[in-house]
């Protein structure tokens, strides 16, 4: 996927500046696909090139004008082609995976506590993902249109959060077992 389907799929939702986007990044769909700000600047202003959005500029006070940017007819055109697109499956690439299968060739201690120490992150993800969860979609059942996608997003990535703790958990106690 390239960031302009992300950022369409982001303006689709809800128009917004270049600075507005990159709060939303920060906040939810960054969590599953990252961006710089200078790299949603830079596509922000490629989009706009190919015509995929439309920038209206708004005046501010004190402060130069901003560009609000709407998704275009050319743009949702360009949204609906790549969703009708099939894709690959994700593959999982993992450095923590590859220092495991190392475990023989190095200091078991240290890679007990890098395991560790990806365990308590992703049990950090997962906290903020339940906490979404339970502040955005109390009702899950009654979602409908663009909530239900948001949420279907989220309760993948608490899924795949969840499963990464469990995993990290098994590798933990099985690595501290063969330790004995």
């Amino acid at each position: 996927m390239a960031l302009e389907h992300a950022i369409l799929v982001s303006l689709g939702e809800r128009v917004g500046s270049g600075y507005e986007l990159t709060r939303r990044f920060d906040k939810s769909i960054g969590f599953f696909w990252r961006a710089t700000h200078q790299q949603i600047y830079r596509v922000l202003k490629r989009m706009d090139d190919a015509g995929w959005v439309t920038a209206e500029h708004v005046p501010q006070d004190g402060k130069p004008d901003k560009k609000v940017y709407t998704v275009s007819d050319t743009g949702r055109a360009e949204l609906a082609r790549w969703l009708a697109e099939p894709g690959e499956p994700s593959e999982m690439r993992d450095d923590l995976a590859v220092k495991i299968r190392g475990a023989a060739h190095g200091d078991l201690d240290a890679l007990l506590k890098e395991v560790a120490r990806h365990r308590d992150r992703h049990a950090e993800r997962l906290a903020v993902y339940r906490g979404i969860e339970a502040r955005d979609f109390p009702d899950a059942d009654a979602l409908r249109g663009p909530a239900l996608h948001q949420y279907l997003v989220l309760r993948g990535g608490i899924s795949a959060e969840h499963g990464f703790v469990s995993w990290c958990t098994e590798v933990l106690q099985a690595l501290e077992r063969g330790a004995r």
